[in-house]
């Protein structure tokens, strides 16, 4: 990259609490998100558990209420991904302590979110209204209710920021990719501050259902859903969906030492690929998992032995884990089995989809800051090929420069990103 760029802002909405540093204080101490789903009738459904935003109409830090981030004039002209996307946002701006009030910084301040899904709710709901009511029953905001890009159109408007506004939409790897792309932009001086990451919300029965009938849900843990989503285990049977948003204020190196804002850790290497194979299913042997990895590792300019801690894209998927590792141990070589910690947060949150890899990217600033990786939970009996050192159950302190996150999403879609330590 031409130009450094730093993280100087998080925010986060995820299953685990309201707030970025909430959700880290509850991962570390091994908590989980998981929860049965009750705002739907699941009894029609293989799984009933999902990683549910805790919300409360009552003040508490911890809990969501989206009244403190959304009028609620204007709640029913948005789906709720984009309600959690302009939560993380505020947080994360305000915890940056940029907030630009004249041209030249409203201009040179970007916003680029993605969503795998966006708004599937709100077109359930409008084609459940034409089809039973008729055309005059859709809703005049269903359109914009409904677009992806709307989460990164509403955070611009809603904070005036006039810089390149722009989304991305590669299933689970979105929220990583915006990331990626947004460092970019600035490396090339496009804009010196962009608001990035993901943003997700389809726990309805329609978007349950849908992913139930392509057998990618966790269903033999409905009864214990703390214990469903399970990384590398041998009783893994797929994965918990799940909801929130992910956002991180990223800025010019020289832009933040100049007005003295903390700064988190910077953002290094940025790569991608495609698997070429197969639109939900992973190649094989990790090729194209690998090929993003070493793409980061050489965008980054480092050994890849310096790297300390990997968080996985690790959803708790029969085939997927297993060729993560594949990947990892084809990358790394002796490194993987000397000094490298690889770890799954979505054993504590489930999977965000579109939201995810910014979760956990917040995830790995957060491991740089505090010198201590999150564990991997439910890891009690490790698969055949699952033999690096997982973290399993408990948060494991280490000294670490370098940290990667990894993203892989349905379309043969791969992102991976490299931190740094500051």
């Amino acid at each position: 990259m031409n130009r450094r760029v730093v993280v100087t802002g998080i925010g986060m909405v995820s299953p685990l609490a309201n707030g970025a540093e909430a959700s880290w204080r509850r991962i570390i101490a091994g908590e989980s998100g998981i929860r049965k789903i009750t705002q739907f009738d699941t009894s029609d459904l293989p799984s009933k558990i999902a990683g549910i935003v805790p919300t409360s109409t009552l003040e508490c830090s911890d809990y969501f209420c989206v009244n403190d981030y959304v009028d609620p004039v204007d709640q029913r002209k948005m789906d709720k991904f984009i309600m959690f996307a302009l939560a993380a946002a505020k947080q994360a701006l305000d915890d940056a302590n940029w907030h630009p009030d004249n041209n030249v910084d409203m201009e040179s301040t970007g916003v680029i979110v993605g969503a795998g899904i966006g708004g599937l709710p709100k077109i359930y709901e409008n084609s459940v209204a034409l089809f039973s009511e008729g055309a005059r029953r859709v809703s005049p905001h269903f359109i914009p209710s409904a677009l992806i890009n709307l989460a990164s159109g509403h955070i611009s408007i809603q904070h005036k920021l006039k810089g390149p506004t722009h989304s991305v939409v590669t299933a689970c790897s979105s929220g990583s990719h915006a990331i990626g792309d947004a460092a970019r932009m600035i490396s090339l001086g496009d804009a010196n501050v962009m608001v990035a990451g993901g943003a997700e919300s389809t726990i309805f029965k329609f978007g349950v259902a849908g992913f139930a009938a392509v057998r990618a849900l966790s269903t033999h843990f409905n009864d214990f859903p703390e214990k469903a989503s399970r990384p590398w285990d041998k009783d893994r049977d797929g994965f918990v969906i799940a909801e929130g948003a992910g956002i991180l204020i990223l800025e010019e190196y020289e832009h933040a030492k100049a007005r003295g804002t903390k700064i988190y850790a910077e953002i290094v290497g940025y790569g991608m690929s495609g698997d070429a194979y197969h639109i939900t299913a992973p190649e094989p042997n990790g090729d194209g998992a690998f090929r993003a990895m070493r793409a980061a590792v050489n965008n980054a300019g480092i050994d890849k032995k310096q790297i300390g801690y990997v968080n996985a894209h690790g959803t708790s998927t029969p085939p997927g884990d297993v060729v993560e590792v594949r990947a990892l141990k084809r990358l790394f070589d002796k490194h993987a089995y000397d000094g490298l910690v690889v770890s799954s947060t979505k054993s504590a949150t489930g999977h965000l989809l579109g939201g995810a890899g910014a979760v956990e990217g917040i995830f790995c600033v957060l491991a740089l800051r505090d010198q201590i990786i999150p564990p991997t939970l439910n890891l009690d009996t490790p698969d055949d090929e699952c033999d690096l050192d997982f973290a399993p159950h408990t948060a494991r302190r280490k000294s670490l420069e370098y940290a990667m996150s990894n993203s892989f999403g349905f379309g043969s879609t791969n992102a991976s990103l490299i931190f740094k330590k500051i």
